[in-house]
C-alpha cells in the first residue's frame, strides 16, 4: 500500500503533501446478495477499463457483507493531464456500463435511476463508516431523504408509473394486464411511493381520473430483475 501511494504521488503530476483539490475518488460497485462475487469483480474490472482509461486505479472485492461489492479508487488526474469531474449524467452512464458488463456474464442487471425505483440510497463516506465502527460517531450520520427536489422527482416518477399502469390495464392483452398488476404491486411495496400516493388526492379531478390505477387485473409474478449500484463518495 505504501508503494502504491508513492507511485500515485510521484507518477505523472506530483501530488503535494497538502492539496486544495481532490486527488482521488472512491466508488463502490455492488450487486444484490446471491450474485457471484467473481462476476462482480470481473464486471468491475471491465467497467474500469472502459470508463477510467488513462487513470491509475486500484480495486478490491468484498464478500463478507450482505451484498458482494467492489471498492474502486481512481486517481483524479489522468496520464493526459485531464482530471475526472463526474456529473450526474456521468454517474448514470457508469451505472449503465457496469450493468452492460454484468449482462455480458449472464447476470440480468438494469441501471435505473433511484427516483424511477422510488428508492433512496446515500453513499456513506468510508471515514464516517470507520468512525462509527470505532464508536467515535454517535447518533445518525446519514440524514433522512427530504426536500422539494427529492419529492418532486419521486412524484413525477409515480405519476409516470400510474399512467403506464393505466395503459397496460386497459389493454385487451392478458399479459399487459398482468404487467399492470405488477406495477401496482411495485408501487404499493415502495416506501417512497406509498408516502406520495395521498398526494394524488390533491390533483384536479380530471388529472386524478387520468391517473387512476387499474384494480381489476390478474396476479403478476414477483419481478426479479436486479440492478447494479455505484455509490459515489464525495
Amino acid at each position: 500500500m505504501a508503494d502504491l501511494a508513492e507511485q500515485w504521488r510521484h507518477a505523472g503530476a506530483k501530488i503535494d503533501d497538502e492539496s486544495p483539490r481532490r486527488e482521488a475518488f472512491n466508488l463502490v460497485l455492488s450487486m444484490p446478495q446471491g450474485t457471484d462475487g467473481r462476476i462482480v469483480k470481473a464486471a468491475a474490472r471491465e467497467f474500469a477499463r472502459a470508463e477510467l482509461s488513462g487513470h491509475r486505479y486500484v480495486m478490491v472485492l468484498h464478500e463478507h457483507q450482505a451484498n458482494p461489492h467492489v471498492h474502486l479508487s481512481v486517481r483524479a488526474q489522468g496520464a493526459d493531464g485531464r482530471r475526472l469531474n463526474p456529473r450526474k449524467s456521468d454517474l448514470h452512464r457508469w451505472r449503465e456500463t457496469f450493468a452492460d458488463k454484468l449482462r455480458g456474464y449472464g447476470v440480468e442487471a438494469e441501471a435505473t435511476r433511484q427516483a424511477t425505483r422510488g428508492a433512496h440510497h446515500r453513499a456513506r463516506p468510508i471515514g464516517r463508516v470507520k468512525m462509527r465502527e470505532d464508536g467515535r460517531l454517535p447518533g445518525r450520520d446519514i440524514a433522512e431523504p427530504g426536500g422539494e427536489r427529492f419529492y418532486s422527482s419521486r412524484r413525477d416518477a409515480l405519476e409516470a408509473w400510474i399512467h403506464i399502469a393505466q395503459a397496460l390495464g386497459s389493454s385487451g392483452a392478458a399479459e399487459d394486464r398482468r404487467l399492470a398488476h405488477g406495477v401496482v404491486g411495485f408501487l404499493k411495496d415502495s416506501k417512497a411511493f406509498r408516502r406520495l400516493l395521498p398526494r394524488l388526492q390533491q390533483l384536479p379531478d380530471r388529472q386524478r381520473e387520468q391517473a387512476r390505477v387499474p384494480t381489476r387485473t390478474p396476479p403478476q409474478p414477483e419481478l426479479t430483475r436486479t440492478r447494479p449500484d455505484i455509490d459515489w463518495e464525495r
